[in-house]
């Protein structure tokens, strides 16, 4: 397949880099993910979902434009339609999907014909490939990844208003989304009517994304997506295999109580791997004289250091949800949640890359950008 059979983009012309070297600077966030990025693996590896390779018919994007285009919109939490004016007015943005000044950037229905493409020929697995790579770039360029590895999960609301769609269903309607499901949150301490401090117990509507990130790097690893009611526990082995599948090797788990579950600890112990899952109480407390695997746990030195390292999983959480869009679902579905999931993962990380790859910090951070009226 020739590079000619994609759309002319006049990418490279003497007049659009004369432009972008005055007003893109070197040390702009965009720039420096490009340099770190090889984007071109990632043409082969999309390009054999177009029908017939894309070498037949009127040519199309090229896939990687599209990737960085979608990358953009969770990158700056914008929406499909936004997206398309970011890069057609944004100067940055249209360099760093390969437009010349003067060219419109595909309109945001070409996003969503990708993503359908994409979806129709694999589901959500296409994009976790897509995700592994970029884990897989990290050790590439170097990347240290230690010996303890976190899992935990969080949470992301239904697109769905629940007191409508309850209202439609008792109309004789299905629901807007029967994929997702009510889960438990956490608890919060509140003060009732009389001032007395009472803890209660909150909900969701929606899904859960559980993650294993290696401490040290910061890097996330391995992702799975279930319903909100799903138990945390059960995902640990799923994670783990996949963190084992691309030879991450770490060496401890650390995680939560919700983890402490025996098969669990089997299941570590089973693949050579030390657990730093958070006991409960009851394990050390009991009375049946089987405490004594519990309390040489509990003396292991690597877990303490596992949880010590526990908390470091929060702040990609909140940077997700703050930042990026991931409080709220953006599609309906297990499986098109499976895709936000994967690509808001694929913008932390590569985030996390450019800042240890560039050991200095970056102009314009993704936090925040100029949008088209």
């Amino acid at each position: 397949m020739a590079a000619e059979r994609f759309r002319e983009t006049g990418k490279g012309s003497f007049f659009g880099d004369l432009v972008y070297d005055r007003v893109v600077p070197p040390d702009h966030f965009l720039r420096k993910l490009d340099e770190v990025v090889d984007w071109r693996p990632f043409t082969k590896k999309l390009v054999r979902y177009y029908k017939g390779g894309a070498e037949y018919g009127p040519p199309p994007y090229e896939p990687v434009l599209l990737l960085k285009m979608l990358l953009l919109s969770y990158l700056y939490d914008l929406s499909e339609r936004q997206t398309e004016d970011l890069v057609s007015y944004h100067l940055p943005a249209k360099w760093f999907v390969g437009l010349a000044v003067d060219e419109a950037a595909p309109d945001h229905a070409s996003l969503t014909v990708f993503k359908q493409r994409l979806l129709a020929r694999r589901g959500a697995q296409v994009f976790g490939q897509l995700f592994e790579a970029i884990v897989g770039l990290a050790r590439e360029r170097g990347v240290r990844f230690g010996r303890i590895q976190v899992v935990d999960s969080v949470h992301t609301v239904a697109d769905v208003n629940v007191e409508q769609d309850e209202g439609r269903q008792h109309g004789g309607q299905g629901p807007r989304d029967p994929d997702a499901a009510w889960g438990a949150k956490g608890k919060k301490r509140r003060r009732d009517a009389s001032g007395q401090p009472q803890v209660q117990r909150e909900y969701f509507f929606g899904y859960k994304a559980h993650v294993s990130m290696n401490a040290e790097a910061g890097i996330i690893t391995s992702l799975t997506f279930t319903p909100g009611n799903a138990y945390d526990g059960h995902q640990l082995p799923a994670l783990v295999e996949q963190d084992l599948a691309q030879g991450i090797g770490a060496q401890v788990y650390a995680g939560d109580r919700g983890y402490d579950d025996g098969e669990n600890h089997a299941f570590l112990a089973a693949r050579g791997l030390k657990s730093a899952l958070r006991l409960n109480a009851y394990r050390t407390q009991k009375k049946d004289g089987n405490t004594a695997p519990w309390l040489r746990l509990l003396a292991d030195p690597d877990y303490a250091a596992g949880l010590r390292e526990r908390p470091k999983v929060e702040r990609p959480f909140g940077e997700a949800k703050e930042c990026h869009g991931f409080r709220r679902c953006r599609y309906v579905g297990l499986v098109r949640y499976a895709v936000q999931g994967y690509l808001t993962a694929m913008v932390l990380n590569l985030k996390r890359l450019v800042k240890l790859w560039c050991g200095v910090r970056f102009r314009n951070q993704p936090q925040a950008v100029p949008r088209a009226a």
